[in-house]
């Protein structure tokens, strides 16, 4: 029992020391320079061990933004108003779209990174964007804060359509030049003037 037990803690602090690297690293790299080996290293575990935990330089991207969106969705979910429960539809859209802005604003290379997944999975037959546990939970809400300001509206498209500036790569390349706050300004005028349509 005691062995299982120290494979589950060695398991679990391997876990955090390569999600760490993998933060780090994009930090200070261009994505394309930041490989699982290179992930690897810096966590100071074999290749294999990544590979094994994450199953792909993808999935390890992917790890890496649910990781760091985890707050934002707890801040959604249990957090004051106006991002909060408590405050009108509206409001709550807006100051969401500000916070979603503010992850990928912060988290540049690793939406770079990231971007090549979802975008591959647009055309998937299975729908695997709507799989992607980040994209599926802020679509989903924005959806459905849309639909509570506005039935008449077609939610579902149309928090596609505000979500899909942040996976269009003239938009990534101005948050690389640090244009979140241009990016959050105009996704909040494009929500308003939809829901005041």
């Amino acid at each position: 029992m005691t062995e299982v037990r120290r494979e589950r803690a060695d398991a679990a602090r391997n876990r955090r020391a390569i999600l760490e690297a993998g933060e780090r690293l994009l930090a200070e790299y261009p994505p394309e320079q930041v490989s699982m080996e290179r992930i690897a290293a810096a966590a100071g575990v074999g290749k294999g061990t990544v590979f094994h935990r994450f199953g792909s330089r993808a999935g390890l991207m992917r790890e890496l933004m649910v990781e760091r969106a985890h707050a934002l969705r707890e801040a959604v979910t249990d957090g004051p108003p106006p991002l909060g429960p408590g405050a009108a539809p509206r409001d709550r859209l807006l100051a969401f779209l500000d916070a979603v802005v503010d992850v990928v604003g912060r988290n540049k290379g690793l939406l770079a990174a990231l971007g090549e997944t979802v975008t591959a999975s647009c055309d998937a037959p299975d729908d695997a964007r709507e799989q992607h546990s980040v994209y599926g939970f802020w679509h989903g809400h924005l959806r459905a804060l849309i639909a509570e300001e506005r039935p008449d509206l077609d939610a579902e498209l149309l928090a596609h359509i505000l979500l899909s500036a942040l996976q269009n790569g003239p938009v990534v390349r101005l948050l690389g030049q640090g244009e979140a706050q241009r990016l959050g300004a105009s996704l909040r005028l494009l929500a308003t003037g939809a829901l005041e349509a």
